[in-house]
């Protein structure tokens, strides 16, 4: 069965129309980091940058080319420290937020 909406569009729109979203997705993304899942982490990532800041712009506020950071973020992509921290870092920024991590007792 087709999808009648194409995924980034409807990912777009909501984050248009709800930041709450965006910043709820950015959030995911920095979790799934922290919590050893970078895969998953990527890849919403990489929905999130699609759907606000974009590619060229993300390029330009990191210093490094387009290409570059579609792989960073494919689903094989293996980007360093320095890049996923100025990735998570432009992104931060152009939500306009602040992001903390807090560490809370594991579950059993």
């Amino acid at each position: 069965m087709a999808l009648t909406r194409d995924f980034k569009d409807t990912v777009k729109e909501r984050m248009l129309r709800d930041p709450a979203f965006a910043r709820a997705m950015l959030d995911e993304a920095a979790t799934l980091f922290l919590n050893g899942e970078p895969n998953m982490a990527r890849l919403i990532l990489r929905d999130l940058v699609n759907a606000s800041i974009g590619f060229e712009t993300l390029a330009a506020e990191t210093g490094t080319p387009s290409k570059s950071l579609h792989r960073m973020l494919s689903e094989s992509g293996n980007p360093g420290m320095d890049n996923l921290a100025a990735i998570f870092g432009a992104v931060r920024k152009y939500l306009g937020v602040d992001m903390q991590a807090h560490a809370v007792e594991a579950a059993e």
